[in-house]
């Protein structure tokens, strides 16, 4: 009974990682993250609340890793002086299953108020929602119902929001032709580091 229950949930994440709507709006992404960061020297800023906020981050450090730079800008702390790290070529990547996260509608609006022609990327469920209207570009998860017994904790969206940021990610290596060499640079240590520098070797 176990496994059956445990393939079930299994079912219902795949199902949602492979309903997720793909339209030219990452190709538009990707293109602003090449303009803004590697065009003309700015950084890619992620943010969210919770677990979108944990998702926000593992995305920051998987772009940094391969070859943009990007940082996580906590919403709450950039009311508090944090916000000061923005620049006028700064991109911003904001996460919220809903699309009505009060610190990041927040976040938006001050942060233009420093750097008014800042853009914005958002990944959302609800094309409908305050964020996505405000978004310069709007990449939705699909709304995909949670796993949770509850349907309350982030589970499948969650999993979603990570395999959005993965599109986003590899999409721009691909872009920039990231490559073994610039990984190594990157990748001192650890079995990646290894394996990385093994390749340029070879």
């Amino acid at each position: 009974m176990m496994n059956k229950d445990l393939e079930l949930i299994l079912r219902k994440e795949a199902d949602a990682v492979l309903n997720i709507p793909l339209s030219s709006d990452y190709e538009k992404a990707v293109d602003l993250i090449i303009q803004q960061v590697h065009s003309l020297g700015g950084n890619l800023i992620t943010s969210g609340m919770g677990k979108a906020g944990q998702i926000a981050m593992n995305i920051a450090t998987t772009f940094s890793s391969t070859g943009t730079p990007a940082f996580f800008l906590h919403p709450s702390e950039a009311q508090h002086g944090d916000l000061g790290i923005v620049r006028k070529n700064d991109i911003m990547l904001l996460i919220s299953n809903s699309g009505k996260t009060r610190e990041l509608i927040e976040l938006i609006e001050l942060t233009l108020g420093l750097t008014p022609n800042m853009k914005f990327i958002v990944i959302t469920s609800n094309p409908e929602s305050e964020l996505a209207q405000k978004a310069d570009v709007c990449l939705l998860t699909g709304a995909p119902k949670e796993v949770c017994p509850l349907g309350l904790t982030p589970t499948t969206s969650t999993t979603v929001m990570t395999v959005i940021g993965d599109l986003l990610v590899v999409s721009t290596m691909k872009k920039i032709n990231f490559d073994y060499k610039d990984y190594a640079k990157r990748h001192h240590g650890g079995y990646l580091g290894t394996k990385s520098r093994e390749h340029c070797n070879e």
